[in-house]
């Protein structure tokens, strides 16, 4: 055990997040660190109910004179996100997190700390084991796998939860309190597509688009940032409409969260043509660049001569695919009306590949879940148009933002009172364990605040001491007004 973890204040809080990293948790490898609760748990005397999956919870009854409170529900992960620099001899299945202290910092060394989310889950142990605090009934719900996509949290069985008062403690910014964020769900379209020998007399040209910034589409979908996929489609629809123009492959983009930064088409057309396209071409590249600018300086759309391939798709089906990606949505569809600057519901169309078919994967996100349903509803009627068929994941739902809560009214007047300063209000474009679990226990009212950790998943994570020591007294002030 590191000492000086554990003689950091509140010391209770520290002792416990002192076990947490001598304990491997790596998402889906959590046993340890449930049955290190759960001891906790039975030394108390304690009730747990359990669902089928791995999440639990533990119920502490309240503090004399308090009983008729509500149930207050604290919540975190125990997995963590097991990075390591490459000079590191780590493994994150058998041996403990090394912790440092630098300056105001605790860090591990050259690892992930997994402050992220075990000084939640510290504060939540040392809520449950101290005897001096006042509070009402409360319920600890401790979730799995959060940080491989929310899957303890989506299989969580809500009968086991009662309370309808939920604090969330996974967030990383102190003075900053999240009360929404996205569900997202993505969608997958194939568009049939007939291969057949090239015609002759043609001249296959390369059509690319490089050069964009990218991005993931969780952050930055907001951004003055090019689409590759949508460019190259509005180029060569743009082109088609004037010169005989025939699609023969379409490729780009790749991982569902990042915004395509490059894209290509292979196209055929009439050799005495070759020069008109080419100048056509470039035309549409030269504007969309100045579209652009200045927020993508080195956006390029290159066409050269390229060999003729032994196959290529019919001119209709070309047809058809290049439509499809020009007419599907990408970008923010809607803004919130609840946080001024917050996007609520976007699409990011993130990938186009040759699979036998003309394979389309996009992924929408959305704070309301019949906007992020009528978001998908609009893709599928696209592809049914284009003749494409449409698969669509369950996803997971969103949280939306209620700044006129009651729990978050007197989370700002503690705040307020305890720092001096009001809590800023925040949102975030991505999946919390929030809107998960407010689907599966209608009613819910959320919050969620923390301590100040930066560079969560990688070997730069550290957390702020003297912030976890404010955060504790934020949690215990709210613990005793939410019971009287």
């Amino acid at each position: 055990m590191t000492t000086f973890v554990s003689d950091l204040a509140p010391r209770l809080l520290w002792k416990h997040f002192d076990e947490i990293l001598t304990i491997p948790r790596p998402s889906g490898q959590e046993e340890a660190a449930r049955q290190y609760v759960l001891g906790l748990a039975e030394r108390k005397g304690l009730p747990v109910r359990r669902d089928s999956y791995g999440n639990f919870v533990i119920s502490k009854p309240a503090s004399p004179g308090r009983e008729g409170a509500p149930v207050v529900v604290l919540q975190a992960h125990l997995d963590m996100v097991t990075e390591k620099n490459s000079d590191v001899q780590h493994d994150f299945t058998r041996d403990p997190i090394v912790p440092r202290r630098e300056g105001e910092w605790v860090k591990a060394t050259g690892t992930t700390l997994g402050a992220d989310n075990g000084i939640g889950a510290a504060a939540m142990l040392a809520a449950l084991e101290a005897d001096d605090l006042v509070h009402g009934p409360l319920e600890f719900l401790f979730t799995v796998e959060e940080e491989t996509g929310l899957i303890g949290a989506g299989e969580l069985d809500g009968s086991i939860v009662s309370g309808r008062l939920l604090l969330n403690l996974d967030t990383e910014e102190e003075g900053e309190v999240t009360i929404g964020c996205a569900g997202a769900a993505n969608t997958s379209l194939s568009l049939p597509v007939d291969a057949v020998a090239p015609p002759s007399g043609v001249t296959a040209l390369e059509v690319s688009v490089t050069g964009l910034t990218g991005g993931n589409s969780r952050m930055e979908i907001h951004l003055p940032r090019g689409n590759a996929l949508k460019l190259l489609a509005r180029s060569l629809y743009a082109v088609s409409l004037e010169r005989p123009l025939h699609v023969a492959s379409f490729t780009g983009g790749g991982k569902h969260n990042a915004i395509p930064r490059e894209a290509s088409a292979l196209v055929l057309v009439p050799s005495e043509e070759t020069a008109a396209v080419r100048a056509a071409m470039e035309k549409e590249g030269e504007a969309i660049r100045a579209e652009l600018q200045p927020g993508e300086p080195d956006v390029h759309l290159d066409v050269r001569e390229a060999p003729l391939p032994e196959r290529a798709w019919t001119a209709a089906a070309g047809r058809r695919a290049v439509a499809l990606v020009h007419a599907l949505p990408h970008g923010v569809l809607t803004m919130s009306q609840d946080i001024q600057g917050l996007v609520e519901t976007s699409t990011n169309l993130a990938a186009a590949i040759q699979n036998g078919a003309f394979e389309i994967l996009l992924s929408t996100r959305s704070m309301v879940d019949s906007a992020l349903r009528g978001a998908r509803q609009r893709i599928r009627a696209a592809a049914e148009l284009a003749g494409a068929s449409a698969e669509e994941n369950k996803g997971y739902p969103g949280w939306k933002p209620d700044p006129h809560a009651a729990l978050l009214a007197t989370f700002q007047r503690l705040h307020q009172s305890i720092t001096g300063a009001e809590p800023e209000l925040k949102a975030v474009h991505a999946g919390l364990e929030c809107g998960v679990i407010g689907d599966k226990c209608p009613g819910m009212q959320m919050i969620s605040f923390g301590p100040r950790i930066q560079g969560a998943h990688s070997p730069d994570e550290r957390v702020h001491v003297e912030s976890v020591e404010r955060f504790w007294k934020l949690l215990v002030a709210l613990l005793e007004e939410l019971a009287k």
